[in-house]
């Protein structure tokens, strides 16, 4: 009896913090975006179904980003990056600047660009 009472305790808190999420995400809308962008005012269920809305979107880019870093961690070039000294790394962007990086062309400035060119800043007393 007590354990189904802390239940109905649990669920009536979740129910009312849905329904206050709900009110103040309805009366900052309100508040802000009708005045800032001229879009239209909005009533309870909209801001609840927004909520949803949003809730059901975050998990999908939580998800989404989780997949995608999964080919991030098998990159075979950055697992040889990583296994480079500094000379080589130096190497590498040279022949990448000049276009003999591998087969990879000549992509412009981009990554390492003046990382190895670059000197340290002068300690002051």
């Amino acid at each position: 009896m007590k354990r189904s009472l802390h239940m109905v305790g649990h669920m009536l808190s979740g129910i009312a913090a849905i329904a206050l999420f709900g009110a103040v995400f309805m009366l900052l809308w309100n508040a802000l975006l009708p005045q800032i962008f001229g879009i239209v005012a909005i009533n309870y269920w909209q801001s609840l179904g927004l909520l949803v809305l949003l809730a059901g979107l975050s998990k999908f880019m939580v998800i989404a980003a989780f997949l995608g870093m999964r080919g991030y961690r098998h990159n075979p070039i950055h697992e040889k990056w990583l296994k480079m000294s500094d000379e080589e790394r130096r190497e590498f962007i040279k022949n990448r600047r000049s276009g003999h990086a591998h087969g990879f062309g000549h992509f412009g400035h981009g990554f390492g660009y003046d990382f190895f060119d670059r000197e340290e800043p002068e300690k002051k007393d």
